[in-house]
């Protein structure tokens, strides 16, 4: 049976999906850009506060879901721009200090021209 996980504290999705969904003990998060939720406008401009943005959209999402950071197993991480691959991990690596598993691919464009987008599979403890 599947759950559906809704928060206020993440932007609404944009789109016929959930923020995540709950199958079993496993957490599967929609992407997560960084629109910040209490204005439901991406306002930062620059890589760094992006993709804090989208770890703070993250954390939401996770606690409502009974889980953290600590839990993640695997992330799909999209940037616009690969040049902006340091600046990213730099935040990346301070959010997901366990390490889990990753794919990080540039694209060519994301949900209202952001520069990162993150989604996440977590074990629900």
């Amino acid at each position: 049976m599947l759950k559906k996980v809704h928060t206020d504290k993440a932007p609404q999705a944009i789109g016929p999906y959930s923020q995540a969904v709950i199958c079993g003990n496993m957490l599967y998060t929609s992407g997560q850009i960084a629109i910040n939720p209490a204005s439901g406008e991406v306002e930062a401009t620059d890589i760094e506060g992006q993709t804090k943005q989208v770890m703070e959209n993250l954390a939401a999402v996770l606690a409502e879901a009974g889980t953290s950071f600590d839990n993640v197993i695997k992330t799909t991480c999209f940037l616009k721009e690969m040049s902006d691959f340091a600046a990213f991990n730099k935040i990346y690596g301070e959010t997901f200090t366990g390490k889990p598993a990753r794919s990080c691919v540039a694209v060519k464009t994301l949900p209202k021209d952001v520069l990162v987008e993150v989604e996440v599979i977590a074990i629900i403890a």
